[in-house]
């Protein structure tokens, strides 16, 4: 446990430039600087190379992945309408048709807006790479007990991100934009609801990534409890507190005020809460295995 703190502790002193742990000289700060340069530049660089793909195909993206989910044809739409047929619900599941026009009022909107995608679908996109040069800087100061217990974190960190981005994008934008596209104010029709590009865009964008990073709750919650700031008891103890931060987190990242479209954000975070307490749990009690064992 001391080896694990004192790691910590001297996390700058303990990394060298090619990313391994010196015994014999300590890097001096700019050393670290310059090795922290060299991590952030590769991940840069990959990056804008996913980027640039993007923008290369920029317009079968727009038209098969952006869009897709204001079109009534969208997969989510129809799989979500058989779903409440096959269980004998009705069209409880069912969503009205939804078709929302796009309003460009710039005449640098089109190519902001393609920026724009690129550069947030290069972060989905390189996401896995980015978080694996994060690991690679943070890693020589981790003591090897620390290392065993972060194993396969790249695959989980990623794992987990993507499935939070596909829930938000496959799910929840369709209940989003569909109740928007159909909420209408007044009942003279003076208000034509024609929205603007980057709105579509700025919206689709935060419901991606606001979902990704929710899904990393479970990882969050093993990492406290593994260096021991938070265990099982702790997240039973703070529950019911936990479940109205969420709650609040729900209405946060929803841009659609449709309580369905909350509770479809909210009811995945609590279950992720649960799965997060089932796995600290895990970790307790590997470590009161281990503190046996050293006893």
């Amino acid at each position: 446990m001391e080896q694990g703190t004192g790691g910590r502790k001297n996390f700058f002193k303990r990394i060298t430039q090619k990313g391994q742990v010196s015994n014999d000289a300590e890097m001096s700060f700019m050393d670290h600087l310059e090795a922290l340069r060299w991590h952030l530049m590769r991940a840069v660089i990959v990056w804008l190379a996913a980027a640039i793909a993007i923008f290369v195909y920029i317009d079968w993206i727009f038209d098969n992945v952006i869009y897709a989910p204001a079109r009534s044809s969208f997969i989510s739409y129809r799989v979500l309408c058989n779903l409440s047929h096959s269980l004998r619900i009705g069209d409880a599941l069912c969503m009205p048709p939804v078709d929302i026009p796009l309003l460009g009022n710039t005449i640098s909107g089109p190519f902001m807006s393609a920026l724009s995608i690129a550069m947030v679908g290069g972060i989905i996109v390189a996401f896995p790479y980015l978080f694996w040069e994060l690991w690679k800087f943070i890693k020589p100061a981790l003591s090897k007990k620390e290392i065993r217990y972060a194993r396969g974190s790249i695959f989980w960190v990623s794992f987990c991100f993507f499935c939070g981005a596909v829930f938000g994008y496959f799910l929840l934008a369709p209940f989003t934009f569909n109740f928007l596209a159909n909420f209408h104010l007044g009942t003279t029709g003076a208000y034509k609801y024609i929205p603007t590009l980057d709105d579509y865009i700025d919206t689709l964008n935060s419901i991606i990534l606001g979902c990704g990073l929710s899904f990393e709750l479970p990882i969050l919650a093993v990492v406290l409890a593994r260096i021991g700031i938070i265990n099982a008891n702790f997240l039973r103890k703070y529950r019911k507190y936990a479940v109205v931060v969420i709650l609040v987190v729900a209405a946060i990242i929803t841009p659609s005020p449709d309580w369905t479209s909350q509770v479809l954000v909210a009811f995945p975070l609590i279950l992720l809460y649960e799965i997060s307490v089932f796995l600290c749990a895990r970790v307790d009690r590997k470590k009161a295995k281990e503190e046996e064992e050293w006893s």
